[in-house]
């Protein structure tokens, strides 16, 4: 049987290598959306030698982090290293009385929620599972059609429209298609009764592509800015399109489980994980930066049903990502002797402000006052509210299928319409 598993995890792990990779780092894909002509900048107007506009739209997309192609990577590297890993411990658990092992939990346990038992001193877990993710939105605006407005750099007085080539500016709409397959092997052993320590090494294959429709929309006469052409003859429209995979390591998770006392109906445990930035995040594979988890667990036992509750807090390192309050709230039942079903309630809520901003809308002072949209992404916080419907099926040996789906029910951030998870577990 351990050979078998061991096959198993072996596989799992192979199946998340690279079919292909991004010399240059999977994020560049991003800014070849926003790039047209031969340039090799985003929104740079190829003109020629002897013009003074092509650079013009540059500042747009270049102000630090409040970009749109900074907003655009960042949300999705963050909802790639956010995805949830599977609980530190699932089948049955014990501890020793007397020389002997006394069972202390009835189901095979949740699937991304936490129990309060232990598996027992001496007792290994392992496992292997594989998400599928294919992201659909982003603040709630499908990712299939995203708009952008660019505006000209201010270059005459303080102030958009003077002079009157200011008033020009770029549209464009972009079709975005990310998905995501996580390959996650994980194990905990029981150090003591009241002691478990875990790791989970995910291993992410990231593929974006896309194509863009960007317009031109000169306010004069004359078209002083094109995408080629010129003045009598310009170009207004031009479209992009890029695509690129990679693949590896993501961020590492280290876990501690702590059993602060275990009773036959009710039993309360800390846990404190943390996720370590090995995953490399100029290809979408990692956050970039450590976060600690710290939860309490409160579990109870009623016949075969065991609800629990989760409450903790997450801290983050990153300027650019907000620490969290974290909620769940579920149960796990027996339905049979090989059939465990699992329901969570799992909740993130933001703390403070959005770090990472779009821009605000455009302002025009002349000729006239107007405002134009910078995007069609709305602004939101970055709550999170999933429902996890999952079941776990003892097969023969004792091991344990897993299958899960995870549907997100708030449309914040990068968001898919659900999260499927597959994966078999084994505790010894």
């Amino acid at each position: 049987m351990r050979c078998r598993l061991s096959y198993l995890l072996v596989t799992t792990a192979l199946v998340a290598m690279p079919t292909s990779l991004c010399a240059q780092g999977l994020s560049v894909v991003i800014n070849q959306l926003f790039t047209f002509g031969d340039c090799g900048e985003p929104l740079c107007l190829d003109l020629g030698p002897s013009s003074i506009h092509g650079n013009h739209f540059i500042p747009a997309v270049t102000q630090g982090n409040e970009t749109v192609i900074g907003f655009l990577t960042q949300s999705i590297g963050k909802s790639t290293a956010n995805l949830p890993i599977s609980a530190t411990s699932s089948g049955t658990t014990f501890r020793i009385v007397g020389g002997l092992p006394v069972r202390t939990s009835t189901s095979a346990g949740p699937i991304y929620a936490e129990r309060s038992q232990t598996l027992g001193q001496g007792r290994f877990f392992v496992g292997a599972n594989v998400s599928g993710v294919s992201f659909s939105s982003l603040n709630g605006a499908p990712l299939s059609d995203l708009g952008f407005t660019f505006s000209h750099e201010d270059v005459g007085n303080p102030g958009l429209g003077d002079p009157v080539l200011e008033n020009d500016f770029i549209t464009t709409r972009v079709a975005l298609d990310v998905n995501v397959q996580v390959a996650a092997l994980f194990a905990t052993v029981g150090v003591t009764d009241f002691i478990d320590l875990g790791v989970a090494v995910p291993f992410v294959r990231t593929a974006v592509s896309g194509t863009s429709d960007a317009q031109i929309n000169p306010f004069g006469p004359v078209a002083v800015h094109n995408f080629n052409g010129d003045t009598l003859n310009p170009v207004l429209r031009a479209t992009s399109a890029a695509a690129g995979s990679a693949a590896g390591l993501g961020d590492v998770v280290g876990r501690v489980k702590i059993n602060l006392g275990q009773g036959a109906k009710a039993g309360v445990a800390l846990l404190s994980d943390v996720r370590l930035p090995t995953g490399k995040e100029e290809d979408l594979l990692g956050a970039g930066s450590a976060s600690i988890r710290g939860l309490a667990i409160i579990a109870l036992q009623f016949g075969t049903v065991s609800p629990h509750v989760n409450v903790g807090y997450a801290a983050r390192t990153d300027t650019l990502q907000t620490d969290a309050v974290l909620g769940t709230l579920g149960f796990d039942a027996l339905l049979a002797d090989w059939f465990t079903f699992a329901f969570d309630m799992v909740s993130e809520w933001q703390v403070g402000g959005n770090p990472l901003q779009l821009p605000g809308p455009i302002v025009f002072t002349q000729p006239f006052d107007r405002q134009l949209p910078s995007t069609t992404i709305p602004t939101k916080r970055e709550d999170i509210l999933n429902a996890s419907l999952g079941a776990k099926f003892t097969v023969r040996g004792g091991m344990v299928l897993v299958v899960n789906g995870l549907i997100p029910l708030l449309r914040t951030g990068m968001q898919p319409d659900y999260v499927w998870t597959a994966g078999l577990e084994y505790a010894f």
